[in-house]
């Protein structure tokens, strides 16, 4: 890794983007969230081979919540819990790709190989995550 001191992404940061929470029925937490003042902006699906994960992204002024229903195992150990969890943490980057460059040349270790593209939004979105050192997942997002 680079030094301590070093800023990384020092011109390709433009703060949080959204938090992601897995839930065990969407549209259940779709009308919780409506009630707090968010508004659904965005449905989609992510093909999965245990089946479709529904999502949904609702938004509050300049916040940003990804509701996602999850499907198979992961489902079940999530309603297993007593309490739930935020899943990860979502930073904007204007440059997908040189994100994932610096921090791999930076030593971090990525969980995907490379940038994906989810068809999120009008253009798509790529994204890919690190861990951190409690193994949180922090995740790199550009809009296209």
């Amino acid at each position: 890794m680079k030094m301590e001191n070093e800023i990384l992404l020092k011109n390709n940061f433009n703060g949080l983007q959204h938090l992601g929470i897995p839930v065990t029925n969407l549209e259940q937490s779709v009308t919780f969230y409506t009630k707090l003042g968010f508004t659904r902006i965005l449905t989609s699906k992510v093909p999965d081979p245990a089946g479709a994960i529904h999502v949904a992204m609702m938004k509050r002024d300049n916040v940003i919540v990804e509701l996602y229903q999850l499907v198979g195992k992961e489902l079940e150990e999530l309603r297993s819990r007593s309490d739930g969890h935020i899943d990860h943490i979502a930073f904007d980057v204007i440059d997908i790709d040189k994100a994932f460059s610096e921090l791999k040349v930076a030593g971090f270790e990525t969980i995907e190989d490379k940038p994906v593209f989810l068809g999120f939004w009008d253009r798509g979105c790529k994204y890919f995550a690190i861990r951190g050192p409690n193994r949180e997942k922090l995740e790199f997002n550009q809009i296209l």
